[in-house]
């Protein structure tokens, strides 16, 4: 309904969605994660070597 109270033949009501799959625990969504969050870590890393010439741990010892 609009402000002057007449009904608007004109709306529609959006279709609501709802994931049933589970997002915790061991499930492939989780899995897929962990592994590109690793693969991220280990670029990190080896930017932090190849940028200071040192491992992480020697480059953690020196700050």
């Amino acid at each position: 309904m609009n402000e002057l109270g007449q009904l608007n033949n004109f709306a529609i009501e959006p279709k609501v969605y709802v994931d049933q799959t589970p997002r915790a625990g061991f499930t492939e969504y989780a899995e897929k994660l962990n592994g590109r969050l690793a693969m991220l870590g280990f670029v990190a890393l080896i930017a932090v070597e190849v940028i200071t010439g040192q491992g992480l741990i020697g480059w953690l010892t020196n700050l």
